[in-house]
């Protein structure tokens, strides 16, 4: 397993070797041994998996606070999708920078996501399936969100973002100047 420090300390870009013939591949997607001797120790308690159908569908941005806060180890199941995190930890040296990361079927990568960061993702082709996994189970009374257009953050979402799908959460999302960020930077 490649792994890829990325600019933001903690998210990290995760390639997993493929082993092929002319039958296919096969790969080890997640491997707790593995990461742990990496430095990535996470106990990710739940999988999720979604399909967006039109290219051009946003979801997020996305968090989960404590006590239910979340790691994510994000990678596509079919298509290609861009991922981003932005770190909304309080006192942080990189508060509100974001990193993003092309994830597809063909690439094989993953974004590995830790508590603290806000989560999002633009879809590129049709019937994109994102699968990820989360170090918390989902906890509503903790769920929240940032506009995904925040010009404050300014992600380069590397597409036309004036059409974006977005769900009615989304679209009502505040700026992330209007929130209290409920993580704190332990360095």
């Amino acid at each position: 397993m490649n792994v890829e420090q990325t600019t933001l300390d903690g998210v990290v870009i995760l390639t997993p070797a493929r082993h092929g013939d002319d039958r296919g591949f096969f790969s080890e997607s997640w491997n707790r041994k593995r990461l742990t001797e990496a430095g990535l120790d996470y106990d990710f308690v739940q999988d999720n998996h979604s399909l967006s159908a039109q290219t051009g569908t946003v979801r997020g941005l996305h968090f989960q606070a404590p006590p239910h806060a979340q790691a994510k180890l994000v990678r596509c199941g079919r298509g290609r999708l861009f991922d981003v995190a932005v770190d909304i930890r309080q006192g942080s040296p990189t508060y509100g920078q974001w990193t993003g990361v092309e994830l597809s079927f063909e690439n094989g990568r993953q974004l590995l996501i830790p508590a603290g960061f806000l989560h999002g993702f633009i879809t590129r082709e049709p019937d994109t399936e994102i699968i990820y996994k989360c170090s918390d189970y989902y906890a509503p009374e903790c769920d929240g969100a940032v506009r995904f257009d925040d010009p404050d953050i300014g992600i380069d979402w590397g597409a036309a973002t004036g059409q974006a799908i977005l769900s009615q959460k989304d679209a009502a999302a505040p700026r992330l100047a209007d929130i209290h960020s409920p993580f704190t930077y332990e360095a």
